[in-house]
């Protein structure tokens, strides 16, 4: 009952926020491309300044599935960094362990990626790591516990079961999928990553607050 609930509140935020943060709700979203709620159909009113701020950085938070302290800290981060403020925020991001699992294709959803850690099945550098939050560093390896390998989410992803549904394997990434095993190549360019979000928007929230 509650994975239900918590496919249908997925799918309600992505027609909320316009991207679909689940491949069911890409599907949902395909049929009904519109936002939840009786006025859903109708034409948005122009939406202010802020408004469409506050949504553009509710999609990035969305999209890595992260508390609004954790992107503020990666916000802070990233402004105090050599380049544009925006792009650097999406490449830290990009560099989260369960951002990298999901992307490698071992899980299929966020959700799904963060929970695999969480559960102690995910090694980088042959050493247990547990916190989604934990920043890989470029040439560094992840890879499924040998024990977890022959479980069966495993073994779906092992053999392609999320190909279709993810987006291609960014070139940062280097991915034997049969070995459920990914290095991170070199930092992630924005270009790059496929994640859905104007960044400026989400630098000029933050500034103005």
């Amino acid at each position: 009952m509650a994975t239900k609930s918590r496919t249908r509140s997925k799918t309600r935020l992505s027609r909320a926020l316009g991207i679909p943060l689940t491949p069911k709700a890409a599907k949902y979203l395909e049929k009904r491309p519109y936002a939840p709620g009786e006025h859903g159909r109708t034409k948005r009113k122009q939406d202010s300044d802020y408004a469409v701020r506050l949504r553009e950085k509710q999609r990035l938070r969305a999209q890595y599935g992260i508390r609004e302290k954790q992107l503020k800290i990666a916000f802070e981060e990233a402004r105090k960094a050599k380049g544009l403020t925006g792009e650097n925020l999406v490449e830290l991001l990009e560099m989260r362990l369960d951002a990298l699992v999901l992307r490698s294709g071992f899980a299929r959803t966020t959700a799904q990626a963060r929970q695999m850690v969480v559960h102690r099945h995910i090694l980088v550098d042959g050493q247990l790591v547990d916190r989604p939050s934990f920043r890989v560093k470029p040439g560094q390896t992840i890879h499924v516990k040998t024990r977890s390998e022959g479980t069966e989410p495993f073994q779906v992803a092992a053999a392609g079961g999320h190909i279709d549904l993810l987006p291609k394997t960014p070139g940062y990434l280097s991915v034997e999928l049969d070995k459920l095993q990914a290095r991170l190549e070199r930092r992630p360019k924005r270009a790059e990553v496929p994640v859905t979000c104007e960044v400026q928007l989400v630098v000029e929230y933050y500034a103005a607050r």
